[in-house]
């Protein structure tokens, strides 16, 4: 079975909507490069009122180490995801499981960074360029999705019901990470969308 993240929460009825619907995580943006950051109030309300067996997730890009530590302590997540250059050795400084974002804009170029984090919980293929935040709705060629990798990969990139049960097929990824595919303003999800989104994953079988 496929798993759900629904990323770039910003308002806590749209992450209970996404964990009712039976989304596997939910994830907050604090990162200031993203028009979905939140604060870490925001932030700790969004994860604390989350159910149980929801993993949360909180996303970071080249951010100073104390803000992550600060993170961390308040809000509480189960992962930390790092969009940026981070190494494997700066990731596991703060001895919390996290996933690290490739970005796929620049294609199959982009694949030796899979083997850069050794350490790390999970990878995130995203349709992103380098440099540039989650969330940006491109998609790569997911035919480029590698099977030789000891990690559960994780699909993004410009994600949404009427295309991810391809993506699911062509890639068959661990898990697949929605934002913008499922939502009517940046930060803003469309409970539509969402559910449309999510029953699509959950019919479409992950061989």
């Amino acid at each position: 079975m496929t798993r759900i993240k629904c990323c770039g929460m910003t308002r806590i009825e749209d992450a209970l909507l996404a964990a009712q619907l039976g989304a596997d995580a939910i994830g907050v943006v604090m990162t200031a490069h993203s028009k979905r950051q939140v604060s870490v109030a925001q932030a700790k309300a969004i994860v604390e009122a989350m159910p149980p067996f929801v993993t949360t997730v909180a996303l970071f890009m080249d951010d100073d180490t104390g803000f992550v530590q600060e993170v961390i302590d308040v809000v509480r997540p189960s992962l930390l995801q790092f969009h940026g250059t981070e190494s494997d050795e700066w990731c596991r400084q703060f001895g919390h499981p996290y996933l690290k974002a490739i970005a796929m804009g620049e294609g199959a170029a982009a694949l030796y960074q899979l083997r850069d984090h050794p350490h790390a919980a999970g990878l995130l293929l995203d349709g992103h360029g380098l440099g540039e935040a989650g969330g940006s709705g491109k998609v790569f060629d997911w035919s480029l999705m590698p099977h030789d990798v000891k990690q559960p990969l994780i699909l993004a990139g410009g994600l949404t019901a009427a295309n991810v049960a391809a993506a699911i097929r062509i890639a068959q990824p661990w898990a697949v990470d929605v934002a913008s595919g499922v939502e009517s303003a940046p930060g803003i999800k469309d409970p539509h969308k969402l559910r449309d989104f999510i029953a699509a994953v959950r019919s479409t079988a992950n061989p």
